[in-house]
């Protein structure tokens, strides 16, 4: 059972990155088998660290409604733009974790080191599922009971003891019967199974607009437009 300790623990780190604009704050123990689907440059590190700190900041509203059947250069200057505050604050929470008296190794928001399957050192929606802070989306992205998945995540590796989940999500929070990110996927990549999300449409996708649309980076944010949480879900916690 968590003590009073992590969670306060949890909370003074939520505190702190506030000043970046982090919205959403939880943490997690990781396991070997979690930790097997790490990228091989930091299987070993993480082996010697124990819990995951998810930080989130949420995109803007605004920013995603100019997006109208592609992404555009607004959305891709706010993407990189909350991508980088991330960074900061995962670097931040990694130094503070580190004058606690622990070992902490922040990781991006957004790199590639697979650019077949586009995959980064770890998946922060898994980790984020652990945490509590959502589930699994039919968009394949992580579902927040109330940002949807208009939220952008980055992960610090600690060994600091921290609550395990940080944030406890409501028992059967899911999608429900929402379809809006199935409808709108140029693609056909996104089924009403989780499961069924075809990964090779959706990158094949991302790449052509990269091509069509001239930008210098793999993104499309029409189902992120489209994902607005789940009327079933409810949580509470930190936040």
């Amino acid at each position: 059972m968590d003590s009073l300790e992590t969670r306060e623990r949890l909370a003074l780190l939520g505190g702190l990155v506030e000043r970046f604009g982090v919205d959403v704050v939880s943490s997690c123990s990781i396991d070997d088998e979690t930790r097997a689907r790490f990228h091989g440059s930091i299987r070993s590190i993480a082996s010697r660290l124990d819990h995951a700190i998810l930080l989130g900041i949420r995109l803007s509203a605004e920013v995603l409604d100019t997006i109208e059947g592609a992404p555009n250069w607004t959305y891709y200057h706010h993407y990189r733009t909350v991508n980088f505050a991330l960074d900061q604050a995962a670097l931040f929470a990694a130094r503070e974790c580190r004058r606690l008296g622990g070992r902490a190794l922040p990781i991006p928001a957004s790199q590639v080191m697979d650019w077949e399957r586009l995959l980064g050192h770890l998946s922060h929606r898994e980790l984020g599922e652990r945490a509590g802070v959502g589930w699994r989306g039919r968009n394949n992205l992580l579902v927040h009971p109330v940002h949807g998945s208009q939220v952008r995540y980055a992960t610090v590796l600690t060994d600091l003891a921290l609550p395990s989940p940080g944030i406890e999500l409501a028992a059967g929070a899911d999608c429900g019967d929402c379809r809006a990110c199935v409808d709108v996927c140029p693609a056909g990549a996104i089924a009403m199974d989780p499961l069924a999300f075809d990964l090779d449409r959706c990158t094949a996708q991302v790449r052509r607009f990269s091509r069509s649309e001239k930008l210098n980076v793999l993104i499309c944010g029409i189902c992120v437009r489209a994902c607005r949480g789940g009327a079933s879900a409810a949580r509470e916690g930190i936040a």
